[in-house]
């Protein structure tokens, strides 16, 4: 099989433990895009959050692309076009901001490159803000402000015991509406229902004409099982999550010892 489309997963993926691409896997993923094979940066961040290194890898000069806030949103990297954008329904947001109220957590909005706080930020809302290089703005009406905008997702933040809390009221709740799930236990995640880095590919794939048995997906998190099950090949970093390796077909070297660039020499060179 000829794999023509790379998927990445970010961080513990693609980025090593210092949040860097390595020069040897930035030039293999250049030279891939030069012979022609596509490549998809495939995070939970923002769009804004995973920018900076889609410039890294010129993915606007080879037509790549960025599936952002978990697959909720797909971007053209040529045209900054959308693909795909699924956003919440706007009748959740004072429901979501009532029960996040009840616990000791932040509730994190994210707009024109500024991630938007409706309480007071945690250690871990100065962590996103970090991780994406978005500033954080306080503001008091944090309902009617974020009613002006489409969301992708709202994130909450906040000690693992108050965000498994808000996780079981939000779930309850909002059972069947909306989706709700822990990307870290201090990152409780609130995304439109069904939305998957997996299901957001195969409109990618249909969009440009190539199939699943094409693509090889690449990831270390419980988000990105979906997608590796879902692929041709199906990678995961031996630095994993167990569950992870478990799904998948092959097991690469860690995201500190180039395992994405293992990945291309194995299976992607011509």
């Amino acid at each position: 099989m000829k794999y023509q489309i790379l998927v990445l997963d970010l961080d513990g993926t693609l980025t090593n433990s210092r949040k860097e691409i390595t020069p040897p896997t930035l030039k293999a993923l250049i030279e891939i895009q030069e012979a022609g094979k596509k490549v998809v940066l495939a995070s939970g961040r923002p769009t804004y959050g995973v920018v900076p290194l889609a410039r890294q890898l010129h993915l606007e000069r080879y037509g790549s692309y960025i599936l952002s806030f978990n697959g909720a949103r797909i971007t053209d990297c040529r045209t900054g076009q959308f693909i795909y954008n699924k956003t919440l329904p706007q009748d959740v947001i004072p429901d979501i901001y009532r029960i996040a109220s009840n616990y000791l957590v932040d509730i994190l909005a994210y707009e024109d490159g500024q991630l938007l706080s409706g309480f007071t930020p945690t250690k871990y809302s100065e962590l996103e803000s970090r991780i994406n290089h978005l500033p954080i703005v306080q503001i008091d009406n944090f309902c009617e402000k974020v009613s002006t905008f489409p969301n992708n997702k709202f994130l909450l933040t906040g000690e693992p015991d108050s965000i498994a809390a808000a996780k079981e009221e939000m779930s309850t709740h909002f059972h069947g509406y909306i989706d709700v799930y822990c990307s870290d236990p201090f990152f409780l995640e609130i995304v439109p229902k069904n939305v998957d880095k997996a299901a957001s590919l195969l409109k990618l794939l249909t969009s440009i004409g190539l199939t699943a048995d094409e693509m090889i997906c690449c990831g270390d998190g419980y988000n990105d099982l979906t997608m590796i099950e879902t692929a041709g090949l199906g990678v995961a970093m031996e630095n994993a999550q167990p569950l992870v390796r478990e799904k998948a077909d092959f097991i690469t070297k860690s995201n500190d010892d180039d395992g994405v660039l293992y990945v291309i020499d194995q299976f992607m060179r011509d």
